[in-house]
């Protein structure tokens, strides 16, 4: 490995490190949604304004397509019990194949333990992954099931897998807030979270004024993982399954601008057009050494430090932009995080 020194700080983790008073962290939505604060950056003039989601749309380009991600978010907490006593937290992160999953149990659980949640639902644990991961079946009744079986299930039983650091506990009403307006495709186990400012009267106000299109990406729980590498090119990325329908693809093979509405947008459609794939696993780390080559502006949240996340925001912005932009956003007493403010990149 480089020394230090010799290093770019742009790669070193260390570099996207900053302090955030705790109560800058959003542990409750902005109602109604739209209400929520916006900065708005301007790459090109350095500018840097200040308004209300609402108003996003003064600042869009004239003529740019916005894209958009069409996940919807599963009730992919469980809590149960082992079969020989305890208690047992499980978070799906995604399905492998037709019955197997990838999910994060809380605890020691070896292979073989058997969860029970409730006189229907099963889970046998089938292996113990590298990453800290356990590979299991879900059984109902002693059957296998596939997601499709599965979903109702977890409707029935699962909880709104919110992130850590909200520090409490889903309610009801998350079932809807954490969860875009335009949420259509289940898969996901967090939210799209640039996607949750919108309200039903401003994305229809948006579809008469811009071309949208969407894309499909599950956002897994690895959206969470930090960078634990003193280099970020050392960071194993996850990988999440994504699909692009037909006409989005002609959308981004025309050339016109691209508004991606969060990260996982940006990610699926630079991966896109460096493979060429519709649909697989994108598993694309984009960062200042790796910057997007087909979006033009992004509109996101306010992400972790030491996150891949923060690493995508410099990509567009440059490290010393957004260690500046956020120092910006902390004076200004923004809301941070999944149910936090917004930063729109022009």
């Amino acid at each position: 490995m480089p020394e230090a020194s010799a290093t770019p700080p742009e790669l070193r983790t260390e570099s996207y490190d900053y302090r955030l008073p705790p109560e800058l962290i959003a542990t409750e939505p902005a109602e109604p949604r739209d209400s929520s604060r916006l900065l708005v950056v301007d790459r090109r003039s350095g500018k840097i304004e200040h308004a209300r989601f609402r108003e996003i749309l003064t600042f869009l380009p004239e003529g740019c397509a916005v894209v958009h991600n069409d996940t919807k978010v599963i009730k992919a907490r469980l809590f149960g019990r082992k079969k020989s006593g305890g208690k047992a937290e499980l978070l799906i992160n995604r399905p492998l194949d037709a019955a197997r999953y990838s999910v994060l149990i809380r605890g020691k659980v070896k292979p073989g333990t058997e969860l029970l949640f409730d006189e229907r639902l099963t889970a046998e644990v089938l292996s113990l992954e590298p990453d800290g991961s356990r590979t299991v079946r879900f059984f109902a009744e002693g059957e296998p099931l596939t997601f499709e079986a599965l979903l109702p299930h977890l409707e029935r039983l699962g909880h709104v897998p919110l992130p850590p650091y909200m520090q409490r506990a889903d309610r009801a009403e998350d079932a809807t807030r954490y969860q875009p307006v335009f949420a259509q495709k289940e898969g996901a186990v967090a939210a799209p979270t640039a996607s949750l400012h919108f309200t039903d009267a401003l994305f229809a106000k948006l579809k008469r004024r811009h071309d949208t299109c969407a894309v499909t990406l599950h956002v897994g729980a690895g959206t969470f993982k930090p960078v634990e590498s003193d280099l970020i090119t050392d960071h194993p990325m996850h990988s999440e399954y994504y699909e692009i329908p037909e006409g989005t693809r002609r959308c981004l093979e025309s050339g016109r601008e691209i508004l991606a509405v969060g990260t996982t947008v940006t990610r699926t459609v630079e991966h896109f057009v460096r493979t060429g794939r519709p649909f697989g696993e994108c598993d694309l780390f984009l960062h200042p050494h790796n910057p997007p080559i087909r979006v033009d502006h992004l509109l996101t949240n306010f992400h972790l430090p030491k996150s891949t996340l923060i690493m995508l925001v410099a990509s567009f912005l440059g490290l010393e932009q957004t260690m500046k932009v956020y120092n910006i956003a902390i004076q200004e007493r923004y809301r941070f995080y999944s149910y936090g403010d917004a930063m729109l990149i022009l």
